[in-house]
C-alpha cells in the first residue's frame, strides 16, 4: 500500500457512494415531472398519489447526493493537489459552472416542488418541477464534460509551468467522448429509476394484489424499460466504438485481448486474465464475434495489449470483469422488459408472481450496473488522470501513508453509518403503499423558533 494507492482507494470509495444518488435523482426528477404533468392533464388521482409518494423519496436521495458530492470536491485539493494545480484552469471553471447553473437551479426550485402546490398554483408548481428535472440534467452535463475531457482532452495548450491552459472552450466541453458518455449516463439514470420504481411497485402488488396506484407505477416503469433498455445497448455500442478510437488500450483490457488475432477477433465471454504473463486462462470464446461487435466487420482487428508498454496498460482483471457485470445486467434489464411486454400482452403484468419477484430482484440492478460502468471507465483510464498526458502517479499530493490510512478508515466508518442509515430509511419509505398519507416526513417545511406562538401568546393559556 502506497500513498497513491490509498488516495485512489479513498476517491474510489467516495465516488462510488456518491454516484448512486445522482444516478437515482436524475431519473426520479424526470419521473416526477412526468407524473405532475400527467396529473395536470388528466386529473387522475393515481398520478398525484405517485407524485406525492416519490417526491419525498427524491428529497432524501437528493440530500444524500449533495452531502456525498461535497466531500469529493475537497479531495481534489487534499489528495490530488498536483492534478488540481495542473488541470485546474480547465476543469475548475466547468465545475464552477455546474454549481452556478445546475445546483442553484435545483436548489432554487426544490422547495417549491416539495411544498408549494397549495401556495403557488399548478402552473408555477409544474414549472418548478420541470426546472428541478432540468437542473439535474444540466448537472450531469457539466460533470460528464469534466470527466470526458480527462479521457479525451481537447482544446488546450500546455504552459511552461506544466498547466493545461484553455484555448477553445467549445472543444473542451464538447470533447470527442462527451456526447457518448452523456447519453450513456442519462439513459443509465433512467434505467436505474425505472428498475427502482418497478421493484417497489411489484413489492407492493405482492403485498396488496390489484392495488390501482401500484399497478399504474409498475406499468409506467415497464414501459420505460421497454423503451430505454434497447436504446442503452445501442448507446453502449456507440460509446464502445468511440472508446476504441480514442482509448484502444481500455478496449483491449475490457475484451481481454493480450495478443493480436489474425483472421478475426473472438468475443471472450469468460476467462481469468493473467496480466503478469500477458495471457488469458480458461478462456471461453466465440470466434469472430469480437470483430463483428467492435469493428462491425467479420475479420476486423483491434489493438492488443501487447502493443502497449505494460506500464501503460490498465489493470486488466478489474476492467475485464466490471465490464462483464455491466453488460450482463444490461441484457438482464432487456430480458425483464421483454418479459413485461409479453405479460402485458397476455394480461398477466400485474398478477404474474414470478414477474413481480423478478422486478423486485432486479430493483437494485441499475445501481450495480452504474458502479460497474464507472469502474470500467475510470480504472480503464489508468495509469492516467488526463489520458496520455498526466499520470496518476504524478497527480497526487505529497501525503504520508498514516494520514491517508486514517482518513480512509474515517470515511469508511462515517459513510457506512450515515449513508447506511439513509439508505435503510429510503427502503422503509419504498415499502409503504404509494397512497400512504405520510412516509415519516412532514408535509411542509419545519418552522423555525419564534414563528409558532409561545405559551404566553397562546389563547388557550390566557386566564382572561
Amino acid at each position: 500500500m502506497t500513498a497513491e494507492v490509498l488516495a485512489r482507494l479513498q476517491f474510489a470509495f467516495t465516488v462510488s457512494f456518491h454516484i448512486i444518488f445522482p444516478a437515482f435523482s436524475i431519473g426520479l426528477a424526470s419521473y416526477l415531472a412526468v407524473l405532475n404533468g400527467a396529473w395536470l392533464w388528466t386529473r387522475d388521482g393515481r398520478y398525484l398519489s405517485l407524485f406525492n409518494f416519490w417526491k419525498k423519496i427524491f428529497a432524501v436521495a437528493f440530500g444524500m447526493g449533495v452531502v456525498s458530492g461535497i466531500v469529493m470536491s475537497y479531495q481534489f485539493g487534499t489528495n490530488w493537489s498536483v492534478f488540481s494545480d495542473k488541470a485546474g484552469p480547465v476543469i475548475g471553471p466547468m465545475m464552477a459552472y455546474e454549481v452556478l447553473t445546475a445546483f442553484f437551479l435545483e436548489a432554487g426550485f426544490l422547495g417549491i416542488m416539495l411544498f408549494g402546490r397549495q401556495r403557488v398554483g399548478d402552473g408555477l408548481h409544474m414549472l418548478a418541477t420541470f426546472m428541478v428535472a432540468f437542473g439535474t440534467l444540466i448537472s450531469a452535463t457539466w460533470i460528464l464534460a469534466v470527466n470526458s475531457w480527462m479521457h479525451t482532452p481537447a482544446g488546450f495548450s500546455i504552459a511552461e509551468n506544466g498547466q493545461f491552459v484553455p484555448e477553445d472552450w467549445w472543444q473542451i466541453v464538447f470533447n470527442p467522448s462527451f456526447p457518448y458518455r452523456l447519453v450513456h449516463m442519462v439513459l443509465a439514470a433512467y434505467l436505474t429509476t425505472a428498475l427502482v420504481v418497478g421493484g417497489a411497485s411489484a413489492y407492493q402488488l405482492l403485498k396488496t394484489p390489484g392495488h390501482p396506484v401500484s399497478k399504474k407505477s409498475l406499468s409506467m416503469a415497464m414501459w420505460m424499460l421497454v423503451i430505454v433498455a434497447p436504446l442503452q445497448i445501442f448507446a453502449g455500442d456507440q460509446h464502445g466504438l468511440n472508446t476504441l478510437e480514442h482509448q484502444p488500450a481500455k478496449i483491449a483490457a475490457m475484451e481481454g485481448h493480450f495478443e493480436s488475432h489474425e483472421g478475426g477477433v473472438p468475443l471472450v465471454l469468460f476467462a481469468i486474465p493473467d496480466q503478469e504473463n500477458q495471457e488469458l486462462d480458461y478462456a471461453l470464446e466465440i470466434p469472430h464475434l469480437g470483430s463483428l461487435i467492435l469493428t462491425h466487420s467479420w475479420d476486423g482487428q483491434i489493438p492488443a495489449l501487447s502493443e502497449f508498454p505494460i506500464e501503460d496498460q490498465p489493470p486488466v482483471w478489474i476492467v475485464f470483469w466490471s465490464f462483464r457485470v455491466m453488460v450482463a445486467l444490461g441484457f438482464a434489464m432487456l430480458g425483464l422488459a421483454l418479459w413485461g411486454l409479453w405479460a402485458r400482452w397476455r394480461g398477466w403484468l400485474y398478477s404474474d408472481p414470478w414477474l413481480l419477484r423478478a422486478c423486485v430482484t432486479l430493483g437494485p440492478a441499475g445501481f450495480i450496473a452504474v458502479l460497474a460502468g464507472w469502474i470500467t471507465t475510470e480504472v480503464g483510464r489508468q495509469p492516467w488522470t488526463v489520458y496520455g498526458l498526466l499520470r496518476t502517479s504524478e497527480s497526487h499530493s505529497p501525503l504520508d501513508l498514516p494520514a491517508l490510512t486514517t482518513s480512509l478508515i474515517g470515511f469508511v466508518v462515517v459513510y457506512f453509518f450515515v449513508f447506511g442509515a439513509g439508505t435503510f430509511y429510503l427502503l422503509r419509505m419504498m415499502r409503504k403503499s404509494p397512497d400512504t398519507a405520510r412516509l415519516g416526513l412532514r408535509d411542509g417545511p419545519i418552522r423555525t423558533a419564534g414563528i409558532m406562538p409561545g405559551p404566553a401568546q397562546s389563547t388557550e393559556n390566557r386566564s382572561d
